[in-house]
């Protein structure tokens, strides 16, 4: 496969002494030079969960409601606990401009890992990082001339896999959240499961756009490599109304699924 791109030197956000997120160009979204891309602030909202639960549990599933716009500008993040007991804990999240407008809520769930040895399973079919090509981001059309998320994104697709409209594959690699600080599996996750729209869409943007308004992420196991991959699916309906549907993966198998819901809108 292709050599990766060096992402050494490049993250997602940098953080203020007073504790605000500022978004680099990494973070910029595709629909607005001034936004984010919602994958990477999922990222800092698991990163704020996971903070306020603690190591012992695995956060196993992601719910986040995007109410506006997330300004690169900067942000903050809030979690308070819910409910912890010894087997589970329940987070609630918020994101707020630096006006102090709310922007996202989310909640978790964290269960608390065993070491049960084997365990019945079952086996899927599931993509190899070993037969890949390189392609490009799989929006082709972006609503700026700004740097942004696809361009700090390492893409790859399954060997003769599809790379047009419609359902499809693909492996990616994105930087760090935060530099100098190692993120979580879950964390590093998050910017390749908001990706699912942007993945299987069914016309391009010059001919329909396709926003998500949420994320719901649920996770049986930690990712434990850098290229992540998403098997995706997009549902449009003529009510404007529509959905995404991902498994995600690591380069040993299924770690979880993506749920999106989405708002259809027509080029203006």
């Amino acid at each position: 496969m292709a050599e990766a791109l060096d992402f050494a030197d490049k993250t997602y956000f940098h953080q203020r002494d007073d504790g605000a997120f500022i978004g680099n160009d990494a973070a910029r979204g595709p629909w607005s030079a001034a936004h984010c891309h919602a994958g990477p602030v999922s990222g800092l909202i698991v990163r704020a969960a996971e903070t306020e639960i603690g190591p012992e549990k695995m956060l196993t599933r992601l719910t986040v409601d995007l109410l506006r716009p997330l300004p690169l500008a900067g942000f903050r993040v809030a979690a308070e606990t819910t409910r912890h007991t010894k087997t589970l804990g329940t987070t609630r999240v918020t994101v707020h401009d630096l006006d102090d407008t709310l922007c996202a809520t989310a909640t978790t769930m964290h269960l608390l890992r065993r070491d049960l040895g084997q365990v019945p399973n079952v086996d899927i079919d599931a993509p190899r990082i070993e037969d890949v090509v390189e392609g490009p981001f799989p929006i082709g059309e972006i609503r700026h001339d700004l740097p942004g998320f696809a361009h700090y994104s390492d893409i790859r697709y399954p060997t003769g896999g599809k790379q047009g409209a419609g359902p499809k594959t693909i492996w990616m690699r994105t930087p760090q959240l935060l530099q100098g600080e190692d993120q979580s599996p879950i964390q590093a996750l998050c910017p390749l499961a908001d990706c699912g729209n942007g993945i299987s869409w069914n016309a391009p943007t010059s001919e329909m756009g396709f926003m998500n308004t949420d994320l719901t992420v649920h996770i049986h196991r930690e990712p434990v490599s850098d290229w992540l991959a998403s098997k995706s699916v997009s549902h449009w309906q003529p009510s404007g109304i529509g959905m995404s549907q991902s498994v995600l993966f690591d380069t040993q198998g299924p770690v979880g699924t993506a749920l999106q819901t989405l708002v259809l809108f027509p080029p203006t």
